[in-house]
């Protein structure tokens, strides 16, 4: 099943880096990456948590990138510049992400969330860069992970991961 939402989560943390790039060289773009992917990762396995949601991408697709570039001001248009990538991107999974690591709560309900699934059966995972970023992450990912930049992506979905994780407290959602 993991096969099946690489595509996605590939694309969809590549978006994000291009999006809200790391400054300070090749370290800080590698952690920027790592934190995204993760992100990104525990996004896509709460949005496709059944080997059926994970195919029915795999055939589909997932919708691509383009509102999210007009969102986000870059206002792109794909073509047959290799950026074929582009196509994969799920709005959703970048939605859930950029709350995820603006929101250390949500993001360690979201983790626990999947550690329940079919995702991580047999196989173990960690996501201590989305978790419990060092100050050389943050520094990494600073413009990832601020709440105003991400805030016109992140609130797109944001209701809809609250309800995913069956969130009561309605505090979340200020």
């Amino acid at each position: 099943m993991q096969a099946a939402l690489s595509p996605v989560i590939a694309a969809t943390a590549q978006w994000l880096t291009c999006a809200y790039p790391a400054s300070g060289g090749a370290l800080a773009s590698a952690l920027c990456e790592v934190q995204a992917r993760q992100a990104v990762t525990v996004a896509a396995w709460l949005r496709y948590p059944t080997s059926m949601d994970a195919a029915l991408v795999e055939m589909a697709g997932p919708g691509g990138a383009a509102r999210l570039d007009w969102i986000t001001g870059a206002d792109r248009h794909d073509s047959a510049d290799g950026e074929a990538w582009r196509t994969w991107v799920d709005e959703v999974v970048v939605s859930w992400a950029a709350c995820l690591l603006t929101d250390p709560e949500l993001a360690r309900l979201a983790v626990a969330a999947v550690g329940e699934g079919d995702h991580t059966a047999g196989t173990p995972f960690e996501f201590r860069r989305l978790l419990a970023p060092d100050e050389h992450d943050r520094r990494a990912a600073a413009l990832l992970r601020h709440p105003d930049l991400v805030a016109p992506v992140a609130e797109l979905h944001h209701a809809r991961l609250l309800e995913r994780l069956g969130s009561p407290d309605q505090a979340l959602i200020a």
